[in-house]
């Protein structure tokens, strides 16, 4: 028994050396660094210029607050999309349903790069959404350098990725459900919309907040999207993120410690956030 322990544990020994390296020393080197002020030839133990600045520094506050908005904006929008779309995509009269779940799940497969440069020429000055709005008699909109119109466009971009992944999850919910309870409401006259509120939905709750924690999580790592279709969060800090923000303190300024404190300031709200969205899903259970 000796012998198959000490095989094993030498077996697993060179993922734990790479794991260790590569993720346990970063963490625990970059809480360290959040408290020194990097911007010093000797870097010194300050946290007033990391972890104090977060409470005073308006361009953190500005990163923060575009971060909740599209937060409260889009996740709840394509969660609503994400669960009607699986409920269609689950439906006994829909023709060829794996085609449909693959066209709608295919956007994720697409990199981030490619689908960032069609949306950014789409809603560039003369992109074909501008073109269309004209055709309609509508005035054409800068998209790309209007800070309302530069939000919307990363809201839909987001919606347009993701909702099609957090349908294939709530599809696997509902598949789940078995048929007999929808029958037996049938039976009892119950409409198919008051199916969908009242057996459909609470069914769903788990499926439902899982989708949503998943959603906070990226959220609050949200970058490649503000940066390749805005411009780095233009116009101006107008769609700046607080991983975009990170991004700019530690590699355009080189100020690792004040990075480090914000990087762990985004862990600790997306496991804030998080953790509140599973207690309220809870409470409801109860």
């Amino acid at each position: 028994m000796r012998l198959r322990t000490r095989t094993a544990y030498a077996f697993l020994t060179p993922y734990l050396l790479v794991f260790l390296a590569f993720w346990i020393w970063p963490i625990v080197n970059s809480f360290w660094l959040s408290f020194l002020n990097t911007r010093t030839a000797n870097w010194t133990f300050n946290p007033q210029v990391t972890w104090g600045r977060l409470l005073v520094d308006p361009a953190f506050a500005n990163a923060l607050k575009n971060t909740l908005l599209i937060l409260v904006i889009q996740v709840p929008i394509m969660i609503a999309l994400a669960t009607v779309l699986a409920v269609l995509l689950n439906s006994p009269a829909l023709k060829a349903r794996g085609p449909f779940r693959f066209a709608f799940f295919a956007p994720v497969v697409v990199g981030e790069v490619a689908y960032a440069a069609v949306f950014r020429l789409m809603f560039n000055e003369f992109g074909i959404i501008n073109k269309l709005g004209m055709t309609a008699g509508l005035p054409a909109v800068a998209w790309l350098s209007e800070p309302t119109a530069a939000m919307a466009v990363i809201i839909i971009a987001l919606t347009w990725r993701w909702a099609g992944y957090n349908a294939i999850i709530i599809l696997a919910g509902l598949q789940s459900i078995p048929d007999d309870v929808y029958e037996a409401a049938t039976i009892d006259g119950v409409s198919k919309f008051r199916q969908f509120l009242f057996i459909t939905l609470p069914l769903l709750r788990p499926v439902i907040i899982l989708c949503v924690v998943l959603s906070v999580i990226g959220t609050m790592q949200l970058f490649s999207e503000p940066f390749l279709i805005t411009n780095r969060g233009g116009p101006g800090q107008a769609t700046e993120t607080l991983g975009l923000f990170l991004y700019r303190m530690g590699f355009n300024t080189f100020n690792f410690g004040y990075a480090s404190a914000i990087a762990y300031t985004i862990a600790a709200l997306a496991v804030a956030i998080s953790l509140l969205n599973l207690w309220i899903g809870r409470e409801r259970e109860q």
